[in-house]
């Protein structure tokens, strides 16, 4: 069973169409890039997936049943869990205790006055766990809003894994980033698709990024879908080298 799947998705706001006929299907596993020019439709996209507002139109559908009017916080208990541009963490708390908050939320222990010890300590396994994914052992007991730009992405995307997700919806990943910090957020979402078998639906404006770890692409143009394949198939198209990449894709090639 295909994991995500929009059937003929479009969503007006207005006299405004943002979207019409978005049809695609999101495997198991599967790693995917959506691309495409400011105002091509991308950030609505992740807001219906991820239920911010219904479709105007078509079928949104995760795992064999109809998301379309669905909460955003019923679909991070469903596992659909998103990311966003501005970086959304606790800035005045240590990146340790962000992750315990965030891992004492997806258990449900929030509200409780008093942890046991043994709660506890499935608590720090837990952030012990997130913190080893992350690679991020060096930052742990600094404030979070003290740390780099690409540190505080990389916290904002334990909080994420904390919800185990099935499908991770990651908007301009590396946006921002330095040289090392692109590197360090490229390989942790490789290692998160590959190793732990995550979905990723990513949006990013770095063509490197975009064709080096893409397992497909979708190209939006104008609220519509211009083209959908594999790296190669995209470079080679020029419905899309005509409208978005031109040089950019010869210098990817080169």
């Amino acid at each position: 069973m295909s994991l995500l799947v929009l059937d003929g998705v479009g969503r007006r706001f207005g006299a405004l169409q943002a979207l019409r006929g978005i049809s695609l299907v999101v495997e198991p596993g599967e790693l995917r890039a959506i691309i495409g020019p400011n105002g091509a439709g991308k950030t609505t996209l992740f807001n219906l997936v991820s239920g911010y507002f219904p479709p105007s139109e078509g079928s949104i559908v995760f795992e064999g049943q109809s998301i379309a009017a669905v909460s955003p916080n019923a679909l991070v208990r469903r596992g659909i869990i998103r990311t966003f541009q501005i970086t959304q963490i606790f800035a005045s708390l240590s990146v340790h205790d962000n992750l315990v908050v965030a891992v004492e939320t997806a258990m449900g222990l929030h509200m409780r006055p008093w942890i046991s010890r043994a709660t506890r300590a499935q608590v720090q396994a837990k952030v012990d766990e997130l913190i080893e994914t992350l690679q991020i052992g060096n930052a742990v007991d600094r404030i979070a809003g003290e740390v780099s730009h690409g540190d505080q992405r990389v916290v904002e995307i334990g909080i994420a894994l904390s919800r185990a997700p099935k499908l991770l919806l990651l908007d301009e990943p590396t946006a921002g980033m330095g040289d090392h910090e692109t590197r360090h957020m490229t390989d942790l979402i490789r290692r998160l698709n590959k190793d732990r078998g995550i979905a990723v639906l990513f949006v990013e404006h770095d063509m490197a990024i975009v064709f080096g770890i893409a397992d497909r692409i979708t190209v939006l143009d104008n609220g519509a879908m211009l083209a959908e394949g594999d790296a190669s198939a995209i470079a080679a198209d020029p419905r899309v080298q005509a409208a978005y990449l031109g040089r950019e894709i010869e210098a990817i090639r080169a």
